[in-house]
């Protein structure tokens, strides 16, 4: 990890551009199709260390977490964890045969996993491990849809079977409060400590139920801006309560509008149209792909004032960076944004697998 973070442009290995990649302040980590993990220096992207795997099954995802020092990943039936500081193996978990992980979270040193068996819906299993050394803290059976994520903060672990949300103490796993009857929760959302309900992505409708922020306390319905009917197909949350929400429409999700959300204020602030549902939040602003369409701007990294909007201007002004081959639509481009304001991203570019690092526009 020697020096800061530069601007630089390197290639993929196969097995990386297969799996997913996340950052800290200090460099980026991918995980591989078969359950390693790849450390790389923010100075230059060379490969600074790995913890090899030779897992099959499909990727659960990828867990950063840089205050505990631990990136982990699940592939099949095995969670393995690295060690950020030394890059060496941390510990792993292996599941008895006919279950696989499904889904990953982590917060205030504890790992979250769902795993369930591969060929049948239902018989979700919730897993809390200790992030230092994999020690299991607790298993529940739950009622939940492991697509749809884990949210974690407060002292308290949230999921959502597609109707209700449950919350459960992070220190035993106890349930400590449920949301109320008759309020649908397709996907659950959170940034900060902001939670919030919005229809699924994976929903077949043309029909989605409102937008809804949550009391994370008791699951209560709190007063919410309208949404504007449309699919809501990605949703971030900044931690001064700015939702950003990627709507399509029902039928054709390639386009769509980013819209901004003041959860505190409960309005709408501002949208911008986009052919992308990648998007991230880095130093106050948005960060998404220009549209594939616009034959000016097509191929950039822009970056938006979380409160000031695309049409601002001084200090507030979009940023655009150049345009660059992994910043192209045909490329299917991700943003990975290390933390602690680094000023700085890199981009994912999966048909030609490699990784770009610049500084934030």
């Amino acid at each position: 990890m020697s020096g800061p973070w530069r601007a630089w442009r390197t290639g993929l290995s196969r097995q990386e551009a297969s799996g997913s990649c996340g950052a800290t302040a200090h460099q980026i980590v991918c995980a591989t199709r078969s359950g390693g993990l790849v450390g790389r220096s923010r100075a230059n992207g060379k490969v600074t260390w790995s913890v090899p795997a030779a897992d099959s099954g499909k990727s659960a995802g990828l867990v950063v977490d840089a205050a505990d020092e631990r990136a982990v990943t699940g592939v099949g039936g095995v969670l393995r964890a690295a060690n950020l500081r030394t890059g060496r193996a941390a510990w792993a978990s292996r599941l008895p045969e006919g279950r696989a992980y499904v889904g990953l979270g982590a917060a205030d040193g504890t790992v979250y996993a769902f795993d369930a068996p591969p060929a049948t819906a239902g018989n979700v299993t919730l897993t809390a491990l200790r992030a230092s050394d994999g020690r299991p803290l607790w298993h529940r059976g739950v009622e939940a849809d492991p697509v749809e994520g884990i949210a974690a903060f407060g002292g308290r672990v949230y999921t959502t079977d597609g109707t209700r949300v449950t919350a459960r103490a992070a220190r035993t796993g106890d349930t400590v409060a449920t949301s109320p009857r008759g309020m649908a929760c397709p996907h659950l959302v959170s940034g900060g400590h902001y939670l919030v309900c919005t229809g699924s992505p994976l929903s077949a409708g043309d029909v989605f139920p409102p937008m809804r922020r949550l009391d994370p306390t008791t699951l209560a319905a709190l007063p919410t801006p309208k949404d504007t009917g449309e699919k809501p197909v990605r949703a971030l949350v900044s931690s001064d309560g700015v939702l950003m929400l990627f709507e399509a429409g029902a039928e054709d999700t390639s386009a769509g509008n980013w819209n901004a959300y003041d959860l505190e204020g409960r309005r709408r602030l501002w949208s911008y149209y986009d052919t992308t549902r990648e998007g991230a939040l880095a130093d106050g602003r948005f960060v998404t792909f220009t549209p594939g369409n616009d034959q000016v701007t097509r191929g950039r990294v822009i970056t938006i004032d979380l409160h000031a909007g695309p049409q601002a201007t001084g200090a507030a002004a979009p940023g655009m960076s150049a345009p660059y081959p992994e910043t192209r639509d045909g490329e299917g481009p991700l943003l990975v944004v290390p933390g602690d304001d680094a000023h700085h991203l890199v981009v994912m570019a999966r048909t030609h697998a490699s990784l770009r690092s610049m500084p934030l526009p």
